[in-house]
């Protein structure tokens, strides 16, 4: 089969993935920033792989979904974990418990918002991971950049959590709050809750792969998902399958369903 592999990178994960579908005999061409051009041409592919949120290979994700070149994973669904507005309700329509959410300009914020609200976490309201993502501990952290609208979830005080998926195989570590897949994780022995709040998500939304940032309340003991993600890099995932080959073959397994 031909296969394109929409990708920030040509490295890591996607390089991994790129070099197991060759040599499992498919020709493979990945598309960067540096080479993606939207366009009638992108149609001579039997089928994407959509290894990026960014949104410009989103936008190649629509162009192919709407000439119906199957992408994988969903690009509607890739979209709405980007879309921090978007995540909070598939958080909540999954059934989970999530932080709760403030919007609006800063100077209604500033007014609003009492002094024991306080802290939050401000994220931007197109993003993942850690990128843009600062703790607000008081009136005086608020601001905006374009002096737009401004998204703020409360902080939740716990121990954080990095939650793989790959098919009903699921990888929990500790991490540090506010830290992104790169940064260094703690081994830990899974609770049956993590598991489970990992795997309803899954199952919910008929995921092949992905990743949850949980937080444990310290004063609940209740799990909050905090941000999913639908195709990180499995920088540490140390189980009992290889993840470059077990998510290529539900890649592969999930195509021959189109």
């Amino acid at each position: 089969m031909k296969i394109g592999i929409l990708s920030k990178r040509n490295k890591m994960f996607t390089a991994e993935m790129k070099k197991y579908l060759e040599s499992e005999g498919h020709i493979v061409e990945l598309y960067t920033l540096e080479n993606l051009n939207i366009n009638q041409s992108l149609l001579k592919n039997d089928f994407y792989v959509l290894k990026s949120k960014h949104m410009f290979f989103l936008y190649a994700g629509y162009f192919l979904d709407g000439n119906r070149i199957p992408v994988i994973p969903n690009v509607n669904l890739s979209y709405k974990h980007k879309n921090r507005i978007e995540a909070h309700y598939l958080i909540k329509q999954a059934g989970l418990l999530g932080p709760n959410i403030y919007m609006g300009m800063n100077d209604i914020l500033k007014a609003k918002l009492k002094k024991q609200d306080y802290p939050f976490i401000q994220k931007p309201l197109m993003g993942s991971g850690s990128a843009g993502i600062k703790l607000i501990s008081s009136s005086k952290d608020l601001k905006s950049k374009d002096g737009g609208v401004i998204y703020l979830e409360k902080f939740i005080q716990g121990v954080h959590y990095l939650s793989y998926f790959i098919g009903d195989k699921v990888c929990v570590y500790e991490k540090t709050p506010l830290s992104n897949e790169h940064s260094q994780v703690k081994a830990i022995e899974m609770t049956q809750d993590l598991i489970d709040i990992t795997l309803q998500w899954k199952n919910y939304y008929n995921m092949l792969f992905g990743h949850l940032d949980i937080v444990r309340d310290e004063k609940t003991n209740k799990l909050n998902v905090v941000d999913p993600g639908p195709f990180p890099e499995f920088i540490h995932w140390n189980c009992s399958v290889d993840p470059v080959k077990e998510v290529c073959r539900l890649i592969l397994n999930e195509y021959a369903k189109f």
